[in-house]
């Protein structure tokens, strides 16, 4: 493992309020980290295994394996020179078509051979997503300390038993991060959401196959510039304090929060995946022992550790979490900008969720109510482009009290396109 980054290589900082009134148990803060400029430089391309997986079912035929060809060109076309690679054609089992087992090493000639095994894809048989991540992390097994991405591209629901697939992506959690992709509108948002939240990795919507190789390009040119593997979030909490939850919140919503390995003596570890030059928010809850008025505690000590060879571990930046106990309410009363936002975006994020849900299940009332108070958090939040989305789906009466009518007509794309895209957050007003 090439060493991009080092001790201080990250920022930790952390918002909160830490005047908590007398008795008072709970310590909310929001840390941002943040690679400095020795972190964000791109990995060794000897140090990055890229695996493509295209679906190739017969519902893929015409346009869409048409679209698909040219995506995965465009994307092949983006790896650096000496990335390692992979492209897999999906349908009910994974296949290998280039290069014909293992990985190979990206250079010109490989990616010109690679493209020409791409230009033969068909369209036929089934739709087997959980044998496609098993292949995917047989591949990432063989490139230890590396980081490690796949694409996933699907235009179905996946024909596998739930227990199947289950069971394929326990095996490979940890093993590689997968951005998923769905082509057209026949695909289940769930599906695909379950996988991208369990290898961190994102999900999102392409109604129009002509759009795909843009998308495509747009994720290898991000994976290309990721620097560090496998960084983990490391909390430290003092003896009889209790972690409610740890999730992410910018620049989506993703609750880590069951993902937590034990690490050292009343310390957790919670994954990060790869990393490259960005910033990213993460909302902590601790429960503490009550204290007294002038009593101090430090709630939260919170780490990024990058694991080495040999066990090793590299701790690449710090921040700390405080309790103080006070009967000053001018203090006690303060609400962090940062917590009470992300507070409001994970809600909205919940609140269109279940809104969707109860629009599809044909109750409208719990509909009206939560997509109206989504619609109310949006808009108190500046979140301009869930707002945009939510009109799709709503006729807004009054944005501030969420009061809105159920559009009677939606487009299955509007529909899909704001669930995909329902945890997509933006950062506190006046923040970069």
């Amino acid at each position: 493992m090439t060493d991009v980054a080092g001790a201080g290589a990250f920022t930790v900082e952390v918002d909160q309020n830490s005047y908590l009134p007398a008795g008072a148990s709970r310590v909310d803060a929001v840390v941002t980290v943040t690679a400095a400029d020795a972190a964000a430089a791109p990995a060794p391309a000897s140090e990055v295994l890229e695996v493509i997986v295209v679906d190739c079912s017969t519902s893929m035929t015409g346009s869409k394996i048409r679209a698909a060809r040219q995506a995965t060109m465009a994307a092949i076309a983006e790896l650096r020179d000496g990335v390692s690679f992979a492209v897999v054609a999906g349908n009910h089992v994974a296949q290998q078509l280039f290069p014909p087992v293992g990985t190979v090493v990206a250079n010109a000639g490989t990616r010109t051979t690679a493209t020409r095994m791409v230009e033969r894809l068909q369209a036929d048989g089934g739709t087997g997503i959980g044998a496609w991540l098993t292949h995917v992390g047989g591949l990432a097994r063989q490139h230890p300390g590396s980081i490690k991405h796949a694409i996933v591209l699907t235009d179905g629901q996946n024909g596998e038993s739930a227990e199947y697939f289950a069971n394929a992506l326990n095996g490979v959690l940890g093993t590689f991060t997968c951005d998923c992709r769905g082509v057209g509108t026949d695909w289940r948002v769930d599906e695909l959401r379950t996988i991208a939240t369990s290898m961190l990795g994102t999900v999102d919507i392409v109604a129009d196959p002509a759009d795909l190789a843009a998308d495509f390009r747009s994720i290898m040119g991000e994976a290309m510039g990721k620097s560090v593997a496998d960084l983990a979030l490391r909390l430290w909490t003092p003896r009889g304090a209790t972690v409610r939850f740890v999730k992410q919140v910018a620049p989506t919503v993703e609750d880590l929060t069951d993902r937590r390995t034990e690490a050292a003596r009343q310390s957790g570890d919670y994954p990060l995946g790869s990393w490259g030059a960005e910033s990213r928010d993460y909302h902590l809850a601790i429960e503490v022992p009550a204290g007294g008025v002038g009593d101090e505690m430090l709630a939260g000590r919170v780490s990024i550790v990058r694991p080495g060879p040999d066990g090793a571990e590299e701790v690449l930046g710090q921040g700390l979490v405080k309790a103080i106990w006070t009967e000053d309410t001018a203090l006690s009363t303060r609400i962090s900008r940062g917590v009470a936002h992300y507070t409001g975006q994970a809600e909205l994020a919940e609140a269109i969720q279940e809104g969707l849900a109860a629009r599809k299940a044909g109750d409208e009332a719990t509909a009206t109510a939560r997509l109206g108070r989504a619609v109310a958090l949006a808009e108190a939040s500046g979140n301009e482009g869930t707002a945009r989305l939510l009109g799709r789906v709503v006729e807004v009466v009054d944005a501030p009290s969420g009061t809105v009518r159920l559009r009677k007509a939606v487009a299955d794309v509007d529909e899909m396109t704001l669930d995909t895209r329902s945890t997509r957050t933006v950062r506190v007003r006046g923040d970069g």
